[in-house]
């Protein structure tokens, strides 16, 4: 009899997707309470798109408050200043409206909220005691998959590293994915939420296998799944053409809608699996180039992939197929996998090295080390990591050797 993979799908109550959907706003929070907090920046504050979203919501009778000071890369300050803000409010819904950053404000908002801080105290994973505020995300860029996920990823300016919190409270109620609001995102931001969403596919299908205990751990990602690689799948069915088009061709709705879509697949995947090399490394990295997350992996995983590929070797093939490539063996596959995700990073325009965001060759072996302290992603990474495993990958991303590996190692 074979094993059967196990499986796990942690999800909002609704995902409710399509253009126009964003009307149905002021239905889902008028059914949860009614007093919102709209979480968003400043690029969006002025926004017809946000006017709209008030309208809408006060006309089902909720009031509504708005903090529109969402920073990049999420301060951990900058929690701290919505939630003194809003304490005294009644709020009773929390809306993410924006990016990534602005997602996780509002889960963040929610616990805090709901539990008090100080924040740190729920670092890591499972340190949320219990249910948060009704979270509704409206994601307005497609990347992160964060209207899906029950991670908060923020920036604490007493770590060197980012940080995050991990819980499948965290997890919004609901999540209103409109291609439309997708539209006015400049085109760089759309290559790099683009190539997060890319890496969250990738790496969540390779991702370590854990045995069928890990479901009864207490562990927020389980490794790869029978459900998450369903998700994974189908997002890089999507991205490998969605992607460069709606970069190029920024009013191309079905372009937008599709890669929504597969950054949506992607927080399902990432949600239970977890991800890996790319996003340990890219934290060190962002902290000493400010350079966008997206952006950092986008550099990092074609070199990940090259570290990785001995070990998934069916896994690459797969994503060569699904990215439209063919060949005669599942070796030949594997390595045109990785070039056909190197060739969709390179025409959205993402840079091919370290060197690129300003990295320091002097500061490779830093890296390295850092990449390790996210315990948790390293441990995700399909192939055992330790700081030369990590020294070979920024090497080769910082010098851009794209040799491509000899797949019968280390099987």
């Amino acid at each position: 009899m074979s094993t059967v993979n196990p499986g796990l799908l942690r999800a909002p109550r609704s995902v409710i997707f399509g253009p126009g959907q964003r009307e149905v706003l002021g239905r889902e929070v008028s059914s949860l309470g009614s007093t919102a907090l709209i979480c968003t920046d400043r690029r969006l504050a002025g926004s017809a798109e946000l006017n709209s979203m008030i309208e809408n919501l006060t006309g089902h009778g909720v009031r509504v408050e708005v903090w529109s000071e969402t920073e990049a890369e999420l301060p951990s300050e900058n929690i701290a200043e919505c939630h003194r803000a809003m304490a005294e409010r009644g709020i009773e819904v929390v809306v993410g409206f924006g990016g990534g950053s602005c997602l996780d404000l509002a889960k963040a908002v929610a616990l805090l909220l709901s539990h008090g801080g100080p924040l740190d105290r729920y670092y890591g994973e499972y340190a949320v005691p219990g249910p948060v505020l009704p979270i509704v995300a409206v994601p307005t860029t497609a990347g992160t998959g964060s209207e899906a996920t029950p991670v908060c990823v923020l920036t604490d300016a007493r770590r060197e590293l980012k940080t995050g919190i991990s819980s499948p409270e965290l997890i919004p109620t609901a999540a209103i994915c409109d291609p439309e609001l997708t539209v006015s995102c400049p085109a760089p931001l759309t290559a790099s939420a683009g190539a997060d969403a890319l890496s969250h596919l990738v790496e969540s299908f390779t991702a370590i296998q854990r045995p069928a205990s890990a479901l009864a751990e207490r562990r927020v990602f389980i490794g790869k799944n029978v459900i998450s690689d369903h998700y994974a799948r189908w997002g890089l069915q999507l991205i490998g053409s969605a992607l460069p088009a709606a970069v190029e061709h920024p009013d191309d709705l079905a372009a937008r809608s599709a890669t929504m879509l597969a950054a949506n697949a992607g927080g399902f995947a990432l949600g239970v699996a977890g991800t890996a090399a790319a996003h340990a490394l890219q934290y060190p990295i962002g902290a000493l180039t400010h350079t966008p997350h997206g952006v950092g992996v986008g550099v990092l995983l074609p070199y990940v992939m090259r570290y990785n590929a001995p070990t998934r070797v069916a896994e690459f093939a797969e994503i060569g197929r699904l990215l439209g490539q063919t060949g005669d063996s599942e070796t030949e596959l594997a390595l045109k996998g990785i070039e056909a995700v190197d060739a969709i990073l390179t025409v959205i325009g993402i840079p091919k090295t370290l060197a690129d965001l300003g990295l320091t060759e002097d500061r490779l072996g830093y890296v390295a080390e850092q990449g390790l302290v996210s315990r948790r992603l390293a441990e995700n990474n399909p192939r055992p990591l330790d700081v030369e495993a990590m020294l070979r990958i920024v090497t080769a991303a910082y010098h851009g050797d794209r040799t491509l590996p000899t797949l019968e190692e280390n099987r």
